[in-house]
């Protein structure tokens, strides 16, 4: 049986295909649109993943939808949206068919279509790629239909959520809360308040214990006073800034002291909301085994002492946590109620995209007169090359096989430099990367090193978790302020091209691992295929590119392109700030 699973209408559309049980392909549509977020129907996710999986439209089974459409609504209503009642909001809103009437018509689709819950996707998500016969479930987002935060268990017979806490009490909506008020965007720029907690102390603790309680069992409730999420509105009230005694943070203003001592704050308050709906989870459905889903679980910084301190033994977190990965979990858990049959098997590898086809490069650089060296058939050079590029303080453009599935770059669509270079950072961030200064980079290294450089005891194939760097350890380009990194464990059997870069630049350096950040800058998503690849390369002063199995060197590129690139190339649309929610979609 083939299940199609869709996101979309949010944030982070994407496709995921379902075969038999496995999950063969999963791309996110912003990828091809090149719109970061995009929350349009995936057409072209829809076309790319059923060519991965060798199907056409005719072989889909059923397509499965990410959330309760009616459910959805009705939260809408409760909510009292804009325009509503004078009759100028957009008139889908009112109409709970509108998704599948809309996904049907852009993807020429007329078969089964069911749809499930929001947090039951997640769930899925994560469960259903585990391996584990039985689990115990969390899951902690912004909203879904209703739920922000949900406990359950997996097994044979399925997922069942078992208790929930209902909006607007969400733990996503308070740190994304204190995302706006930090002056950063909501639902994308979480991640910098985490990087940001570092250079603070937690201070204001006190302070935001005021803003949230927590009740009986699982459940909290957050302040309305402080934290009131409208449509269209702030996430907060003025009488937050009263009882906080700093005042909002405008976008793109001086970050001081105290802004970063409220990002340590948060985080600290975070952590310690998790770790007690853990507890509760664990005696609801006691169980050695984990899975965690939902946007909450892209916070790796909180994920790392929730597994070493939670009384769970094992635990699993899919490379795709947030609402692009409920397309996936959406089909895998139809797939598992129609046939009644599920595949135990963890899911090791998340490059599922698009693969490197290694055609359209060549041409056009030979079309140009562009001088380029081909190493097709002599693999063992190509890694010599780049390698000893790398060890010479060059950064490389890394585009090999399948793209990843997901926001991290995990060595198919990857910028690599050497880690050991104490200016590696801040050159990467202002040529390439063009973002803040206090954003960290990750290293991805050879899983069997691991724990020689980090404190690090189990594999981290999706760079999911931040630990300590060993002391003694000389890695200045990925280690943050507070001596941490997020690291990534490459598996000589998942990803052996990329292990035997890792390793050839270990022979070199004796330091098998690289700095390994996003193939992208900044506003636009990751690269997808080698066009991307070629523009980002000539935009962002990358020194090297390496298509498959093809290495382009900056000097051999006509200057012209540079200039043309830079006008014409990038976002196609620009995202503006955006210090709200969109609960009007």
């Amino acid at each position: 049986m083939i299940v199609v699973g869709v996101s979309a209408f949010y944030h982070d559309s994407a496709v995921a295909v379902v075969r038999d049980g496995r999950l063969v392909a999963a791309a996110q549509e912003e990828r091809f649109t090149r719109r970061r977020y995009d929350r349009d129907v995936p057409l072209y996710a829809y076309r790319s993943c059923l060519d991965e999986a060798g199907i056409g439209p005719a072989d889909v089974d059923c397509l499965a939808y990410y959330e309760n459409p009616v459910r959805k609504l009705s939260r809408q209503l409760w909510m009292e949206l804009p325009g509503m009642g004078a009759g100028d909001g957009p008139a889908h809103v009112l109409d709970a068919s509108h998704p599948e009437r809309q996904i049907r018509e852009r993807l020429g689709y007329d078969g089964r279509f069911l749809a499930v819950e929001h947090h039951e996707a997640h769930a899925a998500s994560a469960f259903y790629c585990s391996g584990y016969r039985e689990a115990a479930l969390f899951t902690a987002d912004a909203v879904g239909e209703w739920t922000t935060t949900s406990y359950g268990a997996g097994d044979d017979d399925g997922i069942r959520l078992l208790e929930d806490v209902p909006f607007p009490h969400s733990l996503g909506l308070l740190y994304s809360a204190l995302t706006s008020y930090l002056g950063f965007s909501v639902n994308s720029d979480e991640y910098k308040v985490m990087g940001l907690a570092s250079y603070g102390r937690p201070r204001y603790r006190s302070a935001l214990d005021q803003v949230v309680s927590s009740g009986p069992g699982g459940q909290f409730r957050l302040d309305t006073r402080y934290l009131a999420p409208q449509a269209g509105g702030r996430l907060y009230t003025p009488e937050l800034a009263e009882l906080l005694g700093v005042p909002p943070r405008p976008p793109g203003g001086d970050l001081t002291p105290a802004h970063r001592d409220l990002a340590s704050s948060v985080q600290s308050l975070l952590e310690e909301l998790l770790l007690e709906k853990l507890d509760h989870l664990y005696q609801l459905r006691p169980s050695d085994n984990l899975c965690y889903a939902g946007g909450v679980a892209l916070n790796c910084v909180a994920n790392t002492r929730l597994r070493r301190r939670a009384k769970f033994r094992d635990w699993f977190v899919p490379p795709a946590p947030g609402d692009a990965g409920s397309a996936a979990g959406a089909a895998l858990l139809v797939h598992h109620r129609l046939t009644g049959t599920r595949r135990l098997a963890r899911l090791t590898d998340a490059r599922l995209g698009p693969a490197h086809r290694g055609t359209v490069l060549a041409d056009v650089l030979t079309a140009a007169g562009v001088e380029y060296e081909d190493f097709t058939g002599r693999e063992p050079e190509l890694l010599d090359r780049v390698a000893a590029l790398l060890a010479g303080g060059a950064i490389v453009g890394w585009h090999q096989g399948r793209m990843e599935f997901g926001p991290r770059a995990l060595g198919g669509r990857s910028i690599l430099a050497d880690p050991r270079d104490p200016g590696m950072r801040d050159r990467i961030n202002r040529l390439v990367k063009k973002r803040e200064e206090f954003r960290p980079f990750a290293p991805a290294v050879v899983a069997e090193r691991a724990a020689d450089f980090f404190d690090l005891d189990v594999p981290s194939p999706f760079m999911l978790e931040t630990v300590a760097v060993r002391a003694g350890t000389a890695l200045p380009a990925i280690t943050h302020v507070d001596g941490s990194a997020r690291v990534q464990t490459v598996d000589r059997h998942v990803d052996p091209r990329f292990h035997r870069l890792l390793t050839r630049f270990g022979e070199l350096t004796g330091t098998p691992l690289l700095l390994n950040t996003s193939f992208n800058v900044a506003g636009e998503p990751i690269v997808c295929d080698e066009v991307d690849a070629l523009s980002c390369f000539v935009r962002a002063g990358v020194d090297a590119l390496a298509v498959g199995d093809l290495l382009v060197r900056r000097e051999a590129v006509p200057p012209v392109w540079s200039r043309h690139l830079s006008r014409s190339a990038g976002p196609r649309r620009v995202d503006t700030h955006n210090d709200s929610y969109t609960f009007f979609v």
